[in-house]
């Protein structure tokens, strides 16, 4: 079995728009972002408190996009792993990197996709049932 790439992660704060969009649409989240929206998905990335990244020979394989106070909660809005390279422990590792960087003394917080939901108490991440949302108005 050949060795696995070795995958790159750091903080990355000045993520490019265009990096993220590709990334989102190798993963299964562009469906529910507006990767058409230049000017949101731009305003998405610099109203970020840490966008931790995974590269693998400096191709971006996977991002995190959290807001934190980074002293009581931290919102994972985005988790996104290039499909190919997903089950690599990855997203885990993205997840514990944010968490980190944001304050290990704060909550997480994140909503699953649903093709994700079962993913989450797999890698040890407690489900909440009493979440509520409000949409944003049409554009």
């Amino acid at each position: 079995m050949a060795d696995s790439p070795t995958v790159d992660y750091q903080l990355e704060p000045q993520l490019s728009a265009d990096e993220f969009v590709d990334v989102l649409r190798r993963s299964t989240l562009a469906e529910r972002r507006p990767v058409d929206d230049p000017p949101r998905i731009e305003g998405m990335l610099r109203g970020a408190d840490v966008i931790a990244t995974a590269r693998i020979a400096g191709q971006l394989v996977g991002v995190s996009r959290a807001i934190t106070d980074s002293h009581y909660c931290t919102y994972l809005s985005d988790l996104a792993v290039d499909r190919e390279h997903q089950g690599r422990g990855i997203g885990r590792e993205l997840i514990r990197r944010t968490h980190q960087a944001a304050g290990e003394q704060t909550t997480l917080i994140l909503i699953a996709a649903p093709a994700a939901r079962s993913y989450y108490p797999h890698i040890g991440l407690e489900p909440h049932d009493s979440c509520w949302i409000v949409r944003p108005a049409a554009r």
